[in-house]
């Protein structure tokens, strides 16, 4: 009696088991019809026919090097479950045959491949040939409708949801909705990253925030997602351009922020800056050629270490630590604001956050209002739905979209009445501390000091001939420049918004 084995196979695209049981069906049928006995079978399910790399395809090859001698048929259903690369195909059942003497045999197609046989040889090349014109074919279709799902349709198709968000819905009513949890960190690691925090000091406050995402990379790729600006990125299909196209979900950021960090991270040098509290100006000050200055300890005659901030260029910038901190130190104590211009701000920002609260109950007011008609469409849908007067399909296509718009505004009307006490409570404790600046400098830690310095200078501020140089400055902290200057500790020489404009002769 011969003897077989078989391999059965499908793939994820449209199949399922019942592929399966179909397979195993038809080879059934013919190890009866011809008295063959059947030795073994091996199953690949869910995987491409794409490639050979397949767990019990690879099995199948083990088998039938290990017991080919008592082995005279592989069986398969079709050759298409066997491989749709025709090339690769024809190959593998040559090595088969030449090397093993075993044949392949296709039931359903009435195909016994033999190498030394034009017809047979002909009939199986012709299919496999049909079958890798089928899987072209497919590829392409699935391409454009991904193309038109992203591109025409802003939808996120990534199997894996991005951090900051959720999925809901099911089918084509699939989308990200923001998680506010998450999205909080996402706002922190941007915000970070334009205050020129170190990489490695965002990685370690984002995992203390609750963010887990594993790998080097995690935070480089959070920072280059466009999905957290409300894009979605788009392969060119045929004459259909690529790039980057708007997405039906909710931005976390705003396209100028997202933008403004893509450019920083082009030109963001690779070397990473590592923070020490004894050098908190280390790559935040540059040097008069424009380098970031480096730190570090040098060790005096006494043994004791000293600190030194340093160019790279060796006849540029050298200096003392100590010297440097307390220039600095003495250029914040002149940046204090004066009591009178404290109580302007304070009722200033009192007036803005009081107009945002009105501003926000007429929005809760408008929200609610459309929160109630999208529930009582709900209503109305689950009402037909027990009368019988929709089907099921139709229930659960209306049911996911305004469950999903209830959530949605449910999360806006949250936000938009979120008790704006908190900022009050902090204009009250902290609008005082800028009377001393100085003093508020001492106290934050390396990275507040860091912060500090770029957002005071717009990441400008210069050290040459022993002196701080900036050619930005916020106006409230510059009112004392003249003194700043007087003193050596900063010179701040007004850079014009306007280079365009020709001054006037004074004439």
């Amino acid at each position: 009696m011969k003897r077989a084995i078989r391999y059965l196979r499908f793939s994820q695209l449209g199949q399922s088991n019942g592929s399966i049981e179909r397979q195993e069906l038809y080879t059934d049928q013919y190890l009866q019809f011809n008295n063959i006995q059947l030795v073994d079978t091996f199953i690949d399910r869910g995987k491409s026919a794409k490639t050979f790399d397949r767990p019990d395809f690879i099995k199948l090859q083990a088998f039938i090097a290990k017991h080919y001698k008592s082995v005279d048929y592989l069986l398969v259903d079709q050759l298409d479950r066997f491989s749709r690369d025709a090339g690769e195909a024809m190959n593998m059942v040559k090595q088969f045959q030449r090397k093993y003497a075993i044949q392949i045999v296709s039931v359903t197609e009435g195909i016994m491949f033999d190498y030394d046989t034009p017809g047979s040889f002909f009939r199986a090349g012709l299919q496999l040939l049909l079958a890798e014109e089928d899987n072209i074919n497919r590829s392409i279709k699935v391409r454009g409708g991904l193309y038109t799902a992203r591109a025409k349709e802003g939808r996120f198709l990534t199997r894996e949801k991005p951090f900051g968000y959720i999925k809901v819905g099911e089918g084509k009513q699939r989308h990200l909705e923001v998680n506010e949890s998450e999205a909080k960190i996402v706002r922190t690691i941007y915000d970070m990253f334009l205050r020129d925090v170190p990489l490695n000091k965002i990685k370690e406050i984002a995992y203390q925030s609750g963010f887990d995402r594993k790998g080097n990379m995690a935070i480089d790729r959070v920072l280059a997602n466009p999905v957290y600006a409300g894009l979605v990125r788009v392969e060119a299909f045929k004459d259909l351009p690529g790039g980057l196209f708007p997405a039906i979900h909710e931005a976390i950021i705003d396209k100028t922020t997202w933008q403004m960090v893509q450019s920083k991270m082009k030109k963001a040098d690779k070397v990473k800056i590592t923070v020490d509290d004894e050098i908190p100006l280390r790559g935040v000050v540059k040097c008069h050629c424009g380098a970031p200055l480096t730190g570090a300890p040098s060790r005096g005659k006494s043994g004791r270490y000293f600190y030194y901030y340093k160019c790279k260029h060796s006849k540029h910038n050298n200096i003392s630590a100590i010297k440097a901190h307390e220039q600095f130190l003495k250029a914040c104590e002149l940046m204090s604001i004066p009591e009178r211009k404290i109580k302007e701000i304070r009722n200033g920002c009192y007036s803005s956050l009081e107009d945002e609260m009105k501003t926000n109950k007429v929005r809760v007011f408008e929200k609610q209002h459309e929160l109630d008609e999208v529930q009582q469409r709900l209503n109305a849908v689950e009402e037909k739905w027990f009368k019988n007067e929709i089907s099921k399909d139709t229930y659960d296509r209306w049911y996911s979209t305004y469950s999903t718009h209830i959530l949605t505004l449910t999360g806006v009307i949250e936000r938009l009445s979120t008790n704006h006490g908190k900022a009050f409570e902090i204009l009250d404790s902290k609008l005082d501390l800028l009377s001393d600046i100085g003093y508020m400098y001492t106290k934050s830690d390396t990275l507040q000091k860091r912060a500090f310095v770029n957002l005071v200078f717009d990441s400008n501020l210069y050290y040459e001939k022993g002196i701080y140089r900036t050619p930005t400055m916020l106006d409230l902290l510059s009112h004392n420049a003249s003194k700043m200057e007087e003193k050596g500790y900063l010179i701040y020489q007004k850079k014009r918004d306007n280079l365009s404009t020709i001054p006037h002769s004074g004439r």
